[in-house]
């Protein structure tokens, strides 16, 4: 009797090409990234489509586009295994997403808290800003999505997307899966180590408190040895004190790195000044490798190119299914002999 093939759970994550990738990246989402792709269907896009909500330089995203994907193949994201595209290479997202603003309502998008904190103080807000969250909707709904790994930032978008994917198929028939928000356990935010009250990040000016992946080993241990501290000189890991802030990070990153405790790192260390260099030691030693694997594959732009396309054609074939159901849900009249984005 011939066995029917279960079907894995299918992940998608999601980066902008734009700004330098952290060692809060790291930790975050690309390390969770390449363990996933070993249990599940593993898709993760280059979001160019949400990189030009605001002002950008085309040519910087261009080239941020290739090197993006550069360096998830050199973290270790493997393009046989996992689905690695460019938003723009497959047009089913903006198609999608006309129909999620169609389902999608005002006051919805309006109590978005990141429209919020980034249309605050501008005199010209793109249209694009306060509607993303629908394009954001479909490109998790495109793939029939179970799993959507995010920090906790990003869970009220989750939430808005299980709602209009609730909504669509209640009025048209059942078209998509509802996805569901994963939050890492360890290391999820990773703070800055000038102000560690703020989160690491790829869009931050602060270049001193942020670890670049692509950072010199020297760079690494002259940022990791200036970090902020404290004034207790006791390493202790507490939990929600502000002023110990400094310190947790250190822990944190140390602990995630080596797959350890917090609490059960902090006790093998009395001095700050040995907490620093150990913690340096473990950044240098993971992100050395990423560093000389990611400038080899630059080096090779047919090989990423074509890397791309593979990923584009997987995608395009899911898409293209999804779309042409939702279209057909939504009582649009199908091209004769013709698939939807094509």
């Amino acid at each position: 009797m011939e066995q029917t093939q279960v079907r894995r759970e299918r992940v998608l994550s999601g980066v902008q090409p734009t700004g330098q990738a952290t060692l809060g990246n790291y930790l975050g989402a690309f390390r969770q990234w390449r363990t996933q792709q070993e249990h599940y269907d593993a898709i993760f896009l280059i979001v160019d489509q949400h990189a030009i909500t605001v002002e950008h330089s085309p040519v910087a995203l261009r080239e941020g586009t290739l090197q993006m994907a550069a360096l998830l193949f050199a973290i270790g994201i493997d393009p046989q295994r996992s689905t690695v595209v460019v938003q723009s290479h497959v047009a089913q997202h903006a198609q999608l997403a006309w129909l999620m603003e169609c389902t999608a309502t005002y006051g919805e998008l309006s109590r978005m808290i990141q429209f919020k904190e980034k249309s605050k103080g501008s005199a010209m807000v793109r249209a694009s800003l306060f509607t993303y969250p629908a394009l954001m909707a479909a490109d998790i709904l495109l793939y029939q999505t179970d799993l959507v790994p995010v920090g906790e930032d990003q869970i009220q978008h989750i939430e808005l997307t299980r709602t209009v994917a609730t909504r669509f198929n209640h009025a048209y028939g059942e078209v998509f899966v509802i996805p569901r928000a994963v939050i890492p356990s360890v290391a999820a935010r990773v703070m800055d180590l000038s102000h560690p009250e703020a989160k690491m990040s790829k869009s931050s000016s602060d270049r001193q408190g942020n670890i670049y992946l692509l950072d010199s080993d020297d760079q690494i241990r002259r940022k990791i040895a200036k970090a902020k501290t404290d004034l207790f000189n006791e390493v202790r890991y507490v939990e929600d004190d502000p002023e110990r802030a400094g310190v947790r990070n250190l822990l944190e990153i140390l602990a995630a790195l080596n797959d350890r405790e917090p609490k059960e790192v902090a006790s093998e260390f009395q001095r700050y000044g040995d907490l620093k260099e150990a913690t340096a030691d473990a950044v240098v030693a993971h992100l050395g490798p990423i560093r000389e694997r990611y400038h080899t594959l630059l080096a090779d732009r047919t090989q990423l190119e074509a890397w791309l396309a593979i990923g584009r054609e997987r995608a395009n074939a899911t898409a293209s299914v999804t779309l042409s159901r939702a279209y057909d849900a939504i009582g649009y009249l199908a091209p004769k002999e013709a698939r939807y984005g094509d």
